[in-house]
């Protein structure tokens, strides 16, 4: 019996080391967290500086302003990363909600840097300076932090629909606005092109919004700086 105790208690010793490895997502820097806290307050400051600046040109209405899917979206980000900061700075790990919730807004924000910069650029009626804050600043931003940072575990693929409710909403509320009161965010939403060329534009969007999804699912499986760190020094 004393010879085999030894044997034992090597035997166990890689059963708990295996019940162990599977590694949780590294916790946010408490400097990354007042770092998106500050992003995300900048990004409402910008929001609201311009919804304020355009009152003076005669667009007051908050529901046309919050109607621009960069705008919208931008202040659902801001969210997101002033919650996200505020639980890193507690040294939290981040909620499933909300990391999908990031995710989407990671995506919806490539959709609107590519859709800006590459179809319809120089259209906003904000100052240049915002425009280039909301449609360049802010989605590099987002993608930096998502890569980086590297606090959320992967997503799993058949979770990619979580990236469409938010824009099919946006969608058919900006349609029906067309239809009924004939004001459109963007002018490839005119009712007048037609149905068949309105189902042609939407189904673009959505496929170049679940692309961008794609890449940041595959975002997520990228350890970040302090991941790599750590696996770096564990496997040291």
């Amino acid at each position: 019996m004393l010879t085999r105790m030894p044997t034992a208690r090597t035997a166990s010793a890689p059963a708990e080391q295996s019940t162990a490895s599977p590694a949780a997502a590294p916790l946010a820097a408490p400097g990354v967290g007042a770092a998106r806290i500050l992003a995300g307050a900048a990004v409402i400051a910008v929001l609201g500086y311009a919804y304020v600046e355009g009152i003076g040109h005669g667009r007051s209405n908050p529901f046309d302003y919050f109607g621009y899917f960069t705008n919208l979206t931008s202040l659902l980000t801001a969210g997101a990363l002033i919650i996200s900061g505020v639980g890193a700075l507690r040294g939290l790990p981040a909620r499933p909600w909300l990391v999908y919730a990031r995710a989407a807004a990671v995506a919806c924000m490539i959709v609107v840097a590519v859709i800006y910069n590459g179809v319809v650029p120089g259209t906003a009626a904000a100052p240049p300076w915002v425009s280039a804050t909301l449609h360049a600043v802010l989605p590099i931003a987002v993608v930096l932090d998502w890569l980086l940072v590297g606090d959320r575990r992967p997503l799993a693929w058949r979770s990619l629909w979580v990236v469409l409710p938010y824009p099919l909403l946006w969608l058919a509320v900006a349609l029906t606005r067309g239809a009924t009161d004939g004001w459109v965010p963007y002018g490839f939403l005119l009712p007048e092109r037609g149905a068949a060329l309105l189902a042609v534009t939407v189904l673009g969007l959505l496929a170049a919004l679940l692309l961008a999804a794609v890449g940041v699912w595959g975002g997520s499986r990228v350890a970040g700086v302090r991941g790599a760190l750590r696996s770096r020094v564990l496997q040291g």
